[in-house]
């Protein structure tokens, strides 16, 4: 399985993630899913750009297909997502101010711009987080993966 940080790194695959959960939330009697064509009218990308991009998703489990004939309908897999919220979680509620306060010169290298922009990050995670927790508080997801770990 590929690093799911390296999967999401690219703007692409995210854009993918966030179209599926944004049909999730439009109708959940779908499953969320979309065909690869709504896909690539969503992205205006090429067939052959989108399927190489849905192929690593799925590879990482980031999301799961239904086959139908020659057709292919995707929906997104929450359950690694996990995955990155355990490893964001710590460093996100850690104070920064306190945590530089006693540190010294080096900390001067922090200075607003860079603050602002570990904020904004800040900010996107945690709106990006409320989201897929409540789609996946709603879909149960969650209650299997906890299942699943305590088995594993």
């Amino acid at each position: 399985m590929a690093d799911i940080f390296g999967v999401v790194a690219d703007s692409t695959r995210r854009d993918i993630l966030r179209i599926l959960l944004e049909r999730y939330n439009q109708s959940s009697a779908a499953r969320g899913e979309l065909s690869v064509s709504d896909i690539v009218s969503s992205l205006g990308l090429s067939q052959p750009t989108v399927s190489k991009h849905l192929k690593v998703l799925r590879e990482a489990g980031l999301v799961g297909v239904r086959e139908e004939g020659q057709h292919r309908y995707y929906h997104l897999d929450y359950a690694p997502l996990e995955e990155i919220e355990d490893w964001l979680i710590p460093f996100l509620s850690i104070d920064v101010d306190t945590t530089l306060a006693g540190a010294g010169d080096e900390t001067e290298v922090l200075k607003d711009e860079q603050r602002a922009f570990a904020a904004a990050i800040g900010k996107a995670f945690a709106d990006t987080s409320f989201q897929v927790s409540n789609v996946v508080k709603d879909s149960g997801v969650k209650k299997s993966v906890k299942k699943w770990r305590k088995n594993d």
